[in-house]
């Protein structure tokens, strides 16, 4: 467990059951209460509008649909979050491309090492204009 992580309430947005499952691993692991997961768009908009969140693992694509609005939708709320995506950063929408991100496959201390960055406030939040 890691003393930083060890309650937090984490959101996980998620459309591939086996990478879910391995990513709740990690999260219960390192101490972290899990919210979700989703695996859709709405299903994540709705968790974000009504649920206690203090970080959001949120995949690029989910369901053949981009996660763009879950991702805007917690920057209006001010919720810290990574892309968790098999893509390169390169890949991802202009104005979030300075986010905090993991390349799948990632290792456990790696996601322990972004999750700990984004609630010491490290994460870079570009403008949305």
């Amino acid at each position: 467990m890691n003393p930083e992580l060890v309650g937090r309430r984490i959101l996980l947005v998620e459309d591939e059951l086996l990478i879910s499952c391995l990513l709740e691993d990690m999260l219960e692991d390192l101490g972290c209460t899990l919210v979700g997961p989703a695996s859709r768009v709405d299903q994540a908009l709705r968790l974000v509008a009504g649920e206690a969140i203090d970080a959001v693992i949120l995949d690029v694509s989910l369901d053949q649909q981009l996660s763009y609005p879950v991702a805007d939708a917690l920057v209006a709320r001010s919720i810290p979050f990574l892309f968790s995506t098999g893509y390169d950063r390169d890949r991802l929408r202009d104005g979030y491309r300075s986010f905090a991100m993991l390349q799948k496959p990632f290792h456990p201390s790696e996601l322990a090492k972004v999750l700990s960055g984004l609630f010491a406030g490290t994460r870079l939040v570009p403008s949305m204009a």
